[in-house]
This record gives C-alpha cells, structure tokens and sequence, in this order.
C-alpha cells in the first residue's frame, strides 16, 4: 500500500519535471521514476529505517536519515537515467520525495 501511494505521488512529478531539463520524454520519465522507487521504497522500509531504529535512534531521527540516504541515491539513479545535471536531479528528487512523505504524513495523521 505504501508503494503504491509513494508511486502515485512521486511519478507524475518526475513526468512533469524531469523533462523540463533532461533529454527524457515524459514515458521515459515516469519508467524511471518507478523504477528509482522500486528499488529504493524496500531498502528505506526493510533496510534504513529498521537499522536506525536497531542502533537507538528515536524514530524521527532514523526518517530523517534514511530519507535524506534514499534522496541522494534516487538522485543518483536519476542523474545517470536521464542524463541531467546533479542539481536537477536533487531538486526533482527532492521534490518528488518531499510531496509523497508529507502526503504519508498526512494519511498517518487524518487516520
């Protein structure tokens, strides 16, 4: 369930964004957008959170890692997939994570 919310937020923004300065299309966009999540969603859940949380790290310390840790690996993945500047990786990276923890954020908090 939390694949799918993560997709349906953070893959229309790659389509839209990454475009705008890469020599992508907007298929090609999405496909990479999905595919930096796939591989990305297990490892934040099963891999960086359960580590943190394992060392003694409060719960939001061990978010705030593994979060900023997926960033830089999606933007990594971007940068080599679609050809495009480091800064225009991070920033749609970090837009796309931004609007899909906030919207995880809300859906815990409403209920």
């Amino acid at each position: 369930m939390a694949l799918a919310g993560t997709l349906a937020v953070e893959v229309p923004l790659y389509a839209v964004l990454l475009p705008r300065r890469a020599p992508v299309t907007a298929a090609r966009a999405v496909a990479i957008g999905v595919l930096v999540n796939v591989v990305s969603h297990p490892l934040l859940w099963f891999g960086l959170q359960p580590v943190g949380r394992w060392a003694g790290a409060p719960t939001l310390a061990a978010v705030v890692v593994a979060e900023l840790v997926v960033w830089l690996l999606e933007a990594a993945a971007v940068r080599v997939l679609a050809g495009v500047d480091v800064r225009w990786a991070l920033a749609v990276t970090a837009v796309a994570n931004a609007a899909s923890l906030g919207a995880g954020l809300v859906l815990v908090l409403v209920g």
